[in-house]
């Protein structure tokens, strides 16, 4: 019986943090800045334990009765919120309201489970190794579910399916307190019935996962989605409406077929048309390939290291036919190496150096991504770079995001990197800017490749022309102990989207 009740509070431990950890994904998901919604998040999440664990002194008679009730409870309402939530984002204007309630209501009940189970185990240990063994396995349950989390259940499973499975997996603890415990309950055979209900209930969800969540996409995206995934990085959507393909990631357009030509010519050719025999390249992020396909068309090139954080994305841009239709298998090439790591930590180790850079991140909505536009990444950046070679950052939009846009070029110029700041209009995001750096002042020699469907010498030559409501202004420096960026990505893009 021991044994039993410790595989319980092992079981309880694991899910609750599941609930917490799926909550956080989704928020960051669907609303953007993962570290402000973990830490909300987690914040409501562990002060509603903190209520739940005060309310259970008023708990006094019936403790294993109650106690499977709110096993049952947790495995509903737990097992159901992420479809809840996936939902409810777009019809629902309280979203935010649903995700805290969700989240403080299943806190409470957690809260509720340990105190009631060690006052049910009282009678089975001492109370030194009653507190000890409880709290010992609950540990080892939050160890179980942080690692299941980001190695299998997202990746494997999506949120939707895993919430469903740890609500399953709730109930039949609270069956299992039914079975071996029944000669402490009054009515065994009602709660029998309840946990076989929504077992079932759960298990009906968990095979219809998949339906749930496209119901909820195809509410969001206008075209027919199809592809889509969940990564332990980011949500990966594929949607096509006849020859618009395009790609969402956590739910923002990375880019649309019809225009990304006149994007990655932009980010590409300005600055590497004016390196002579460019050979070596790095790409940091552009995991779809488009950019690689821009630097195949220069024929000295010998080799090309990609590094992208998601294997996800450059296998589904290495495999999915339409998808290496449109970058035309520039990363199955043999000039191509791919490598699947953080670009910061992988720059850092690397002493190679290169003739010409790119850098293709998303914008720096959060602080995982602001990190890669700060002073201390653009110092590798400059080390890895030839002295005669060329680096280019795309820097959002200097039209909406003007100072964020200013702040990169800024923030690479205060490293050393002499600076040529330009834009273009690309239909599907408006005007784009990006930041041409470079050790040495860079050739006025420009050597365009063949079979180019925008640029040209007299396009790329306006490029560098700012109008007075896009012009440089001051900007503080992006550091990683401050992360001015994402303050001024966040207060621009707000209000641009309001």
């Amino acid at each position: 019986m021991r044994i039993i009740l410790l595989f319980s509070v092992f079981i309880i431990a694991t899910c609750g943090l599941i609930y917490e950890l799926i909550a956080g994904a989704l928020a960051s998901y669907l609303l953007g800045d993962s570290i402000t919604q973990f830490s909300t998040v987690i914040g409501v999440y562990l002060s509603a334990m903190g209520i739940g664990s005060y309310l259970s002194k008023y708990v006094e008679k019936n403790l294993m009765h109650t106690f499977i009730q709110i096993e049952l409870l947790i495995g509903l309402i737990g097992g159901c919120s992420a479809a809840l939530l996936f939902l409810s984002f777009e019809f629902l204007s309280g979203f935010q309201v649903l995700l805290y309630s969700l989240v403080g209501i299943i806190g409470i009940l957690v809260g509720l489970e340990i105190p009631l189970m060690m006052r049910i185990m009282k009678n089975h240990y001492e109370f030194k190794d009653l507190v000890s063994n409880v709290f010992t396995f609950d540990y080892i349950g939050a160890l179980m579910a942080s690692l299941l989390f980001p190695l299998f259940l997202v990746p494997y499973l999506g949120l939707t399916r895993s919430a469903f499975l740890f609500g399953g997996l709730n109930v039949l603890v609270g069956g299992a307190a039914i079975y071996f415990f029944k000669d402490q309950l009054v009515n065994s055979i009602k709660l029998r019935s309840q946990a076989l209900i929504i077992f079932l209930f759960l298990m009906g969800g968990f095979l219809f996962s998949n339906e749930i969540t496209s119901l909820a996409e195809s509410a969001t995206y206008e075209n027919k989605i199809i592809f889509t995934k969940s990564s332990p990085y980011q949500r990966i959507v594929l949607t096509r409406n006849s020859d618009d393909l395009r790609l969402f990631l956590n739910g923002n357009l990375q880019f649309s077929s019809q225009d990304e030509y006149r994007y990655h010519e932009t980010l590409v050719h300005p600055g590497l048309s004016r390196i002579l025999s460019p050979k070596k390249i790095l790409v940091l992020g552009g995991g779809d390939g488009l950019a690689v396909r821009e630097i195949l068309k220069y024929p000295t090139v010998e080799k090309i290291t990609l590094v992208d954080l998601d294997p996800s994305i450059t296998t589904l841009f290495q495999t999915h036919p339409i998808l290496t239709t449109l970058n035309q298998e520039s990363l199955n090439s043999p000039k191509v190496t791919v490598i699947n790591a953080d670009a910061y930590q992988w720059l850092k180790k690397s002493n190679q150096t290169y003739d010409f850079i790119v850098i293709d991140f998303p914008d720096p909505s959060n602080f995982s991504i602001g990190k890669l536009y700060s002073n201390s990444f653009f110092r590798l950046l400059f080390n890895a770079l030839q002295e005669n070679g060329a680096a280019v950052v795309q820097s959002t939009s200097p039209y909406v995001a003007r100072q964020s846009f200013w702040c990169v070029a800024h923030t690479l110029e205060s490293v050393g990197f002499i600076i040529n700041p330009y834009h273009t209009h690309v239909p599907s995001f408006g005007d784009w800017g990006f930041v041409l750096a470079s050790k040495t002042p860079l050739s006025a020699s420009v050597v365009l490749p063949e079979r180019l469907r925008y640029l040209s010498k007299e396009i790329m030559a306006s490029l560098f022309t700012f109008s007075s409501d896009m012009d440089e202004i001051p900007t503080e420096i992006n550091r990683l102990n401050n992360q001015t960026l994402v303050r001024y990505f966040e207060d621009e893009w707000s209000k641009y989207l309001r």
